[in-house]
């Protein structure tokens, strides 16, 4: 492991703390009043779930390289946080207008899979 993926890790890290930071303040002191808060606690959920899973996804694979960084491992492991920030925003966002129900669920984690394995195919 290189200086800049330990730099980049930590610096991720840090970004998702302050995300988490963030929420933390909005659903302490503004959460129940309207659909705007709510929708902007689904916003930050988001993107702190996505800051946190990139490190670790990108370590996970590192770790199943046997410490070894591949060419477009952070790419990917980026793509993977954003998929799992994003997941959790959409199903939240649904609950909050009130359509969330199983068939979405079912369609949004498979379309999520599906995307993720067409990507990764090697060519």
């Amino acid at each position: 492991m290189y200086a800049r993926d330990r730099l980049a890790s930590l610096a991720l890290f840090a970004a998702a703390a302050v995300a988490w930071g963030a929420l933390g303040a909005v659903v302490t002191t503004r959460y129940p009043d309207s659909t705007e808060i709510r929708l902007a606690v689904a916003g930050l959920l988001g993107l702190a779930l996505a800051l946190t899973c990139v490190p670790l996804f990108w370590l996970g694979v590192f770790t199943r390289h046997h410490r070894i960084a591949h060419r477009g491992d952070w790419p990917r492991a980026a793509r993977r946080g954003l998929l799992a920030g994003a997941v959790a925003a959409i199903l939240i966002v649904l609950r909050v207008q009130g359509v969330l129900s199983l068939p979405i669920v079912v369609f949004v984690v498979v379309l999520v899979v599906f995307a993720e394995v067409s990507l990764t195919v090697r060519r």
